[in-house]
């Protein structure tokens, strides 16, 4: 989808941010057009590049990834262990985008392809002629021509009382009711799309951005089409996800932020890919990804 660019004000306006993440300030940014997908890139569409490319995600290299406790379906041997720092979350072993609750489950096509890792998504990207976006690009696209609005649709969670993207309902993290229709990933073009066309900016699976993290990078980012820091250890995603709930990860706003290592790996993370308008008007089709076993 074409997002027109503009200026808007990126950041947390409602005082709801994690003083961790670095959603303040809330400060002008400056974007040209861009191109963005309408919907996180589907099992499907990762099957076409990894039967192109015969490329190995880095879960399946180890072998291993994490599976929300609740949503696990594999042998008991291949339940490994609990993340001690949230134990909800387990290593399973076989765990990919193939199996995304462990070798008892089939990803289904037309939902997002999980367990891919920052460097999984950079290699997909460069296959597709395409690039992760950055996360001010995100952001701006997420609020869908909105001003200051907390969610792509506007400040209500539930307008008219109807769910509007695929969060964690319940008691976090031991029971879900699923009240959205969804325990886990929903499909990439659930719920309505917001005024860009753009279906899932947020719940449902996480997005890996093109940004290196860094908390207080607002305090001091370029106002015209910010790229991020320069280094770091940490890659940004963002938009929440199935698991998210106010109790715990309220970031299924769309100034919310966050962050992981570019190699980890987990059932709700997902991400969509970005182009320039100058570029993509010019289609480049399929490219070579980066060597296989080069992470970059």
């Amino acid at each position: 989808m074409l997002i027109p660019g503009g200026r808007f004000w990126m950041g947390d306006e409602h005082g709801e941010g994690y003083v961790a993440d670095g959603e303040v300030p809330v400060h002008e940014v400056v974007l040209d057009d861009f191109y963005l997908d309408e919907s996180t890139v589907t099992v499907s569409q990762f099957a076409t590049f990894v039967k192109s490319t015969g490329y190995v995600t880095d879960a399946e290299d180890l072998g291993v990834s994490a599976v929300f406790h609740a949503a696990v379906r594999a042998d008991p041997q291949d339940v490994l262990h609990r993340l001690a720092e949230a134990p909800w979350w387990v290593a399973v072993r076989g765990a990919s985008w193939r199996h995304p609750q462990g070798r008892g489950s089939v990803a289904v096509a037309n939902h997002p392809a999980v367990h891919v890792t920052w460097n999984d998504a950079h290699a997909f990207a460069i296959w597709a002629g395409k690039r992760l976006p950055t996360e001010a690009e995100w952001e701006y696209a997420a609020r869908g021509g909105l001003s200051a609005s907390r969610f792509p649709w506007g400040d209500v969670l539930k307008p008219g009382a109807r769910w509007q993207c695929n969060i964690f309902q319940g008691d976090f993290p031991h029971v879900n009711t699923a009240e959205d229709g969804y325990e886990t990933t929903a499909p990439a073009k659930s719920f309505r799309p917001n005024g860009y066309g753009l279906y899932n900016m947020v719940g449902n699976v996480w997005e890996w951005c093109a940004d290196w993290f860094q908390p207080d990078y607002y305090q001091h980012s370029p106002t015209t089409a910010p790229p991020g820091p320069s280094a770091g250890d940490r890659k940004v995603f963002r938009g929440g996800s199935y698991l998210c709930h106010d109790s715990y990860c309220y970031r299924y706003r769309v100034s919310a932020r966050s962050s992981n290592f570019p190699d980890s790996t987990s059932a709700n993370v997902g991400f969509r890919c970005a182009n320039d308008a100058s570029t993509a008007d010019t289609p480049r089709g399929p490219q070579s990804p980066p060597s296989q076993g080069v992470r970059t």
